[in-house]
C-alpha cells in the first residue's frame, strides 16, 4: 500500500471519529461536516509528515539497501537506481527472499565445510595407508637385507608398488586441481569419437580379459560420429568409466558403449551387467575418494579419484555426466558432448 493512500485512510478514521462525537454532542450536521473536515485535513497533513520523515523514508533507504545488495554493482549499474512505487511491500518481499537466499547460501557454506573436512580426512587416510606400508618393508628390509636376499627383493617390489600408488593418488589430485583452477585449457578439436572409443577398447582388452569381460560396441557404427571436445582428455573419460565399469563388473560380464545422435550434441553410454550401485549411493558418487564399498575397494586398487576427473573433465566442456544403476543388474553412465558437425 502506498504512503498517500495509508495516511488518507487514517486521516479519514480519524476525521469521521472526531465528527461522530462531535454530533454526538451538538446535534448538528454543520458543525459535525466542520469538525470532520478539519480534523481530516490536519490528521492528513501531520501524519503524511511524520510518515514521510520519521519512518518512510527510513524503509525506503533500508528496501534500496537490499535492492542493490541482491543486485550486485555490476547489474544494479547497467539498470541504475532503481526507486519503488511502494517500498513496504516491496521491503517485506525482499526481506523474504533476501533471507531465502542467505539460508540457501549458509547450507551451501555447511555443506561445503563437511565436504572439506571429509576431503581432507580421506586424503590423510589414502597417504598414510601407503606410507605406512613401506615404511614397514623399508625397516623389515634393513632385518632381512643380508640374511634373506629373495625376502629382501619381494619385500623391495611390495615398497616400489606403494610408491606408485602415491604417485598415482598425486597425480590424479594434480589433474583434479588443474581443471579446476583453468590451467588444464580444452584444446577443442573435431574427431571421431567411435575411432576413439575404438581405441579405448583395444587398449582395455587385456584387462578386460582378465576378469573374462567382453567390450563392445551395442550397435554397429560405419559411419563417422564427430564430435568437439578436447580429444585426449575424452579419452581419459572413457577410459575411467571403462576401468571402473571392469574393476566392479562380474566374471563373464559385458560393458558396451552405445551412442546417441542428439540436436546438437551426442549422449554416449557406457552400460554394464555388473554388481550394480545402490541409490543411496548414487548423489555421491562423484565425489573425491567416495567408495562404496571401502573394503572391495581396496581389494581392487585405484585412487578413488577416477570419477571426480571425469566429472571435473565433462565440466570444463561445459558437458554434463549422469549415472543409473539397479544392484544386480547393472550400471549406465551417461554424458554429452558437442557436435563436430
Amino acid at each position: 500500500m502506498k504512503l498517500s493512500v495509508l495516511v488518507l485512510f487514517t486521516a479519514l478514521a480519524v476525521g469521521l471519529s472526531i465528527g461522530m462525537v462531535n454530533f454526538y454532542f451538538q446535534h448538528s450536521l454543520y458543525y459535525m461536516a466542520i469538525s470532520f473536515g478539519v480534523s481530516f485535513l490536519c490528521s492528513f497533513l501531520v501524519f503524511y509528515y511524520l510518515l514521510e520523515k520519521y519512518i518512510y523514508t527510513k524503509i525506503k533507504l533500508i528496501y534500496k539497501l537490499i535492492h542493490n545488495l541482491k543486485l550486485g554493482k555490476d547489474l544494479k549499474d547497467a539498470l541504475g537506481e532503481y526507486v519503488s512505487s511502494d517500498p513496504i511491500n516491496d521491503v517485506e518481499q525482499e526481506v523474504k527472499e533476501w533471507a531465502g537466499a542467505k539460508k540457501k547460501e549458509i547450507d551451501l557454506l555447511k555443506k561445503q565445510e563437511q565436504f572439506r573436512r571429509e576431503f581432507l580426512s580421506n586424503v590423510s587416510h589414502e597417504f598414510k595407508t601407503p606410507l605406512f606400508a613401506i615404511q614397514g618393508y623399508i625397516e623389515t628390509l634393513q632385518d632381512c637385507l643380508v640374511d634373506d636376499p629373495d625376502q629382501a627383493v619381494l619385500f623391495l617390489k611390495k615398497a616400489e608398488n606403494n610408491v606408485e600408488r602415491l604417485s598415482y593418488l598425486i597425480n590424479d589430485l594434480d589433474v583434479i586441481s588443474k581443471l579446476e583452477t583453468g590451467e588444464s585449457p580444452i584444446n577443442y578439436q573435431k574427431f571421431d569419437f567411435v575411432q576413439l572409443a575404438k581405441e579405448v577398447m583395444e587398449n582395455l582388452e587385456d584387462r578386460a580379459k582378465a576378469k573374462n569381460i567382453k567390450l563392445f560396441f551395442k550397435d554397429k557404427y560405419t559411419a563417422i560420429t564427430l564430435v568437439s571436445a578436447d580429444r585426449e582428455k575424452i579419452r581419459q573419460v572413457l577410459i575411467n568409466l571403462m576401468v571402473n565399469s571392469i574393476k566392479y563388473g562380474i566374471d563373464g560380464g559385458e560393458t558396451a558403449i552405445k551412442i546417441f545422435e542428439l540436436h546438437d550434441q551426442v549422449l554416449i553410454e557406457v552400460t554394464d551387467n555388473g554388481i550394480g550401485i545402490e541409490e543411496k549411493h548414487l548423489s555421491r558418487l562423484f565425489e573425491r575418494f567416495y567408495r562404496i564399498d571401502t573394503h572391495r575397494a581396496r581389494e581392487v586398487g585405484g585412487t578413488g579419484l577416477g570419477l571426480a576427473i571425469v566429472k571435473h573433465i565433462l565440466e570444463a566442456h561445459q558437458q554434463t555426466i549422469s549415472v543409473r544403476s539397479t544392484p544386480g543388474i547393472g550400471t549406465t553412465f551417461a554424458f554429452t558432448l558437442q557436435k563436430g558437425g
